[in-house]
């Protein structure tokens, strides 16, 4: 497999009819249409081995987790999803991982009719660089936006909190390992499902969104501050993994409010819209839980199980911190 070429590995595993009325695969750029009154969404997101993801990871997943990480952000703002672009680096041509790999991405694509229509492949030096690059459409009077967050709106999330950043830690041995709780969580860090449904049923009726890649907290902060407001979270509220229940508290609060690799999406909405957004959750088969509400003047405050403010919340991810 080692003497096949790029355009050869291209062809094998990458090379896939795309849908009428698009054009892909087979010239320089990919075409296609955006139907009337309706805005294109795109966003783009870089994996790194080593820094994103693990090195034994399996390919069918890190296909999977790929693409579900970019779809994430279509559904933070209410798009639905249109196409795909992938670039993908490797250090040498391993076909049935690249097979595998290609299962995962396209079963995941495949489900959100995202098809990939165009990318690159190249030969890195070292480690597996990923990149996709996703399109959606998205009507502009329903679109969610981190800066529409107002003063007394409820804050919501979806899923559970903590079990993608325990078992990244446990992996990275940072935090001791428990095989019984890997095994519920791992699935959390690896497999990811974007929020599709939900963001297209909350379209013209949250105001803000955002999804939680790199930890509660600090995501929100980003919706925070794109707003001018402020925020109470109740740390009592927060729809913790069912995993997490025999950890300390201290492992569980870093997780749940400051663990990465979620992928859920934090929202708010008015109050008088509770209903609304708990029926549109269940018809997107979608948990969400209401965990604070959005002040007038700024900052974010943690309040801990006993009603008491937290001093020091946990922090972030940041690659640069």
């Amino acid at each position: 497999m080692a003497d096949l070429t790029e355009f050869e590995l291209i062809a094998r595993a990458f090379m896939r009819p795309v849908p009428t009325g698009m054009t892909g695969g087979g010239d320089d750029c990919a075409l296609f249409a955006v139907p009337p009154g309706m805005q294109l969404a795109t966003s783009t997101d870089l994996l790194l081995e080593g820094r994103h993801f693990f090195s034994d990871v399996d390919a069918q997943a890190l296909g999977h987790k790929t693409l579900a990480v970019n779809l994430s952000d279509l559904a933070a703002m209410g798009a639905r999803p249109l196409a795909c672009l992938l670039g993908l680096g490797l250090p040498r041509i391993d076909m049935p991982w690249v097979d595998r790999f290609a299962e995962g991405f396209y079963a995941l694509a495949d489900r959100h009719a995202c098809p990939l229509v165009g990318g690159d492949t190249t030969r890195s030096l070292h480690d597996i660089t990923l990149s996709v690059t996703v399109f959606g459409i998205v009507d502009p009077a329903k679109v969610l936006r981190r800066d529409a967050a107002r003063a007394g709106d409820d804050i919501w999330v979806s899923g559970q909190l903590g079990a993608a950043d325990v078992a990244c830690r446990m992996l990275a041995g940072t935090l001791a390992m428990d095989a019984e709780v890997l095994a519920q969580t791992r699935v959390a860090l690896e497999r990811p499902e974007p929020r599709i449904a939900l963001g297209l049923a909350l379209a013209g009726l949250a105001h803000a969104a955002i999804d939680v890649s790199d930890g509660l907290l600090q995501d929100l902060g980003h919706v925070l501050k794109a707003s001018g407001v402020g925020a109470q979270i109740d740390e009592a509220l927060l729809p913790l993994h069912p995993a997490l229940a025999g950890l300390s508290e201290e492992v569980v609060r870093q997780a749940a409010l400051a663990g990465g690799d979620l992928y859920e999406l934090c929202f708010t909405a008015d109050p008088a819209d509770a209903i609304a957004v708990t029926q549109a959750a269940r018809a997107a088969g979608a948990l969400v839980t209401r965990i604070g509400r959005i002040a007038a003047d700024p900052g974010l405050r943690v309040f801990d199980r006993s009603g008491a403010p937290l001093r020091a919340p946990p922090v972030g991810f940041d690659h640069f911190r």
